[in-house]
């Protein structure tokens, strides 16, 4: 397993992105009605297997000082693994070396997976913040990111 840069036109963190939108439209049973385009400011990191990116992540400056988990997926024949600590791991550090002392993200209420996950590595929950604001079915999380010694 590789985990490396990728630009956001990238091809595979295109269609990573598309089954992401696709499956949470899936999920959200047409409640959330959020599904996003990509941004461009995205700094995306790609989980690569045998050659082929199977999952994906980003950071998304929100100030100086926070940036943002964006677009994390890892396709579901390639889950259990543990590939998604690792991923957030790698977007933790790439966040840091950003200067951000602060990472947070928004989920959907429904994704129990994903809070699991974001919980047992220390995220807190906070209040919905930005776009989410109005959408009942956001769920943020705060980490302090520690500092370098």
């Amino acid at each position: 397993m590789l985990i490396e840069s990728r630009p956001a036109t990238d091809p595979e963190i295109d269609a990573l992105v598309s089954a992401q939108q696709r499956e949470l439209r899936e999920a959200d049973g047409g409640l959330d009605g959020q599904a996003t385009v990509t941004h461009d400011d995205i700094r995306y990191l790609a989980v690569v297997v045998d050659g082929r990116a199977v999952a994906c992540g980003g950071i998304q400056a929100l100030d100086p000082t926070t940036g943002e988990v964006k677009r994390m997926y890892v396709r579901p024949a390639y889950r259990g693994r543990g590939i998604a600590r690792q991923l957030l791991t790698a977007l933790e550090e790439l966040a840091f070396q950003q200067g951000h002392s602060m990472v947070c993200l928004e989920t959907g209420v429904y994704l129990t997976a994903a809070i699991g996950l974001y919980t047992s590595c220390g995220y807190q929950p906070i209040p919905v913040y930005g776009e989410y604001v109005n959408n009942p079915y956001s769920v943020c999380f705060a980490k302090r990111l520690p500092v370098a010694a």
